[in-house]
């Protein structure tokens, strides 16, 4: 059976089935991503921190921009070739329109994978810090370390892949503390060493111990409640007299168990080390650590409720640092009523001498921003009649530095420029280009220095890499973005499709195609028009 209406236009609308079905589909597309617009609107105006202002690499997204342009215009190109029955120049502009899907898919891989390998850290005081990790001392990146002397394992929860990330460390090294006796009966004698056999052998018996004893309980349990029900009929559950029958003669029918009816259900097996083991742990693998200090005696459980016991190693963090920011300092300083400039002064981070004398050249940086805004826009009068600056730095101007400022300060330091002696736009003409690291802090070329900072694991309050884990903003921003990418994937897919698969449409009968690729024509200029939008929000405010 043809469908209808797939050439021809219905004569009540004046258009195709599949033409209604994708303004349809749109409409239903235009609440998706309006819905995640309105979502980012209230996040930002409403953020309980200070919104991230032009973080994202400019020049990457506006290529995406130009790309995602140009491919909705080679899309009607092809779809107007079709029109005019010129199959080959269809398949050149389609081919572009693909290519150009696979740019942008890029493009944007290479985005993802920067803010993937750059970290942030966030002091206790909430001044935060940007940059690469440093490797240092066995650690990989932002690793907890502890010399473990016992490892106290919980049976219901172990599995064997959190064991398999250890068993290296400390298989043939953790020995039993005490024999697991069962009943009267030695399952594991004192001393034996670990083993994932072992532990999943304690975890059965556990389990199945704790099953049979909790079936025994809930059938006392029943029987209390019933004996309580009869003694005082018409009265409800929560009346204190049964309750207190029914607490009385669970307890009794609890203590009238034969003995060897309940067994003994061991829920956790401790280990000792015969020699302390260095681990390296993965913060994300931790649900609590009761120090970080080095040296200190602690105790890390991890998310699987394995406690290990020891002293805690080096596990600092070492940052190539690339950005500074007091912005979020600042704002729990006014907060608490503490003057916003006393509390940066004095922040663990301006101990470092290296990072004290950047911030210090920062500050003249913008005082000189401040004087070349006034020249540029003069002033006017405020409302209680007062001269007043037209245009003030902004609080991410005074409160942030960023990589550029950062490399900018360092190379004029090291040229024995004095910044007093500058002005604003000498300044600026030492910042390192647009195209200078195209997706971020250009760390691997070797070309610029950034400053090394070594801070210790208890002066952290937060630390992750710039992914949805960090903040509001990057969530949303890898939801929108990431959203928005499977769409250019689909839409792109569809169009291939049309590109290598439509000869035999074509043959049948050209116009059928041509709809076709008009319908996904439609999508991709949705596709194009979400990102006009994303990216003047995401990537320019």
């Amino acid at each position: 059976m043809e469908i209808p209406y797939i050439v021809n236009p219905r004569k009540d609308t004046g258009l195709t089935n599949s033409k209604i079905a994708i303004w349809l589909f749109l409409a239903s597309e235009v609440m998706l991503f309006g819905g995640l617009f309105s979502a980012y609107i209230f996040l930002r105006v409403y953020a309980d921190y200070p919104w991230p202002e032009r973080a994202l690499p400019v020049l990457p997204g506006l290529i995406n921009t130009f790309i995602l342009i140009a491919s909705s215009v080679t899309v009607v190109m092809a779809w107007a070739s079709l029109k005019l029955r010129e199959l080959t120049k269809f398949r050149i502009y389609m081919s572009i329109t693909v290519l150009c899907a696979g740019l942008f898919m890029v493009l944007k891989g290479m985005e993802y994978n920067a803010k993937f390998h750059h970290q942030a850290v966030r002091l206790n005081d909430y001044a935060v810090v940007e940059g690469h990790l440093h490797p240092h001392e066995g650690l990989k990146g932002t690793e907890i370390t502890i010399e473990a002397e016992t490892v106290s394992i919980d049976l219901f929860k172990f599995s064997k892949s959190y064991y398999a990330d250890f068993s290296a460390e400390w298989d043939g090294k953790l020995q039993l503390e005490k024999a697991l006796v069962v009943d009267g009966e030695e399952i594991f004698p004192a001393g034996q060493a670990i083993s994932v056999d072992m532990l999943s052998q304690a975890k059965e018996l556990f389990i199945n111990n704790r099953a049979n004893n909790a079936e025994i309980l809930e059938d006392k349990l029943r029987q209390s409640w019933k004996f309580a029900k009869e003694e005082t009929p018409g009265e409800n559950n929560r009346n204190a007299e049964r309750k207190k029958l029914q607490n009385d003669k669970y307890k009794e029918l609890v203590d009238a168990i034969p003995a060897g009816d309940l067994k003994t259900a061991v829920g956790s097996l401790t280990f000792k080390a015969t020699s302390p083991i260095a681990l390296h742990i993965d913060p994300k693998k931790i649900y609590k650590s009761a120090s970080d200090k080095e040296g200190d005696s602690g105790s890390i459980v991890l998310n699987d409720g394995t406690t290990l016991a020891g002293t805690m190693g080096n596990s600092d963090i070492v940052l190539d640092v690339d950005a500074i920011s007091f912005r979020h300092t600042v704002m729990q300083a006014e907060k608490m009523g503490i003057d916003p400039e006393a509390a940066i002064a004095n922040s663990w981070l301006l101990k470092d001498e290296g990072i004290k004398t950047l911030w210090d050249n920062h500050l003249i940086v913008v005082e000189k921003l401040e004087q070349h805004l006034l020249e540029e826009y003069k002033t006017k009068t405020d409302a209680n009649g007062n001269e007043v600056a037209k245009r003030v730095p902004t609080e991410a101007d005074r409160y942030r530095m960023g990589w550029k400022e950062i490399v900018a300060l360092e190379e004029l330091q090291k040229a024995g420029k004095d910044l007093h002696d500058l002005t604003h736009q000498e300044i600026q003409d030492a910042y390192p280009s647009m195209t200078a690291g195209f997706t971020g802090a250009d760390h691997k070329s070797g070309k610029y220095n950034f400053p090394k900072l070594t801070i210790p694991r208890e002066q952290v309050l937060f630390e992750s890499k710039f992914t949805p884990a960090w903040n509001n903003y990057y969530a949303i921003y890898f939801t929108m973005t990431g959203l928005h990418g499977l769409h250019v994937i689909g839409g792109a897919i569809v169009l291939a499709y049309y590109l290598f698969f439509g000869t035999g449409m074509y043959r049948k009968n050209p116009e059928w195609l041509a709809n076709r690729v008009e319908v996904g024509g439609l999508f991709w200029h949705f596709v194009d028009l979400v990102w006009i939008f994303l990216f003047p929000i995401m990537y320019l405010m």
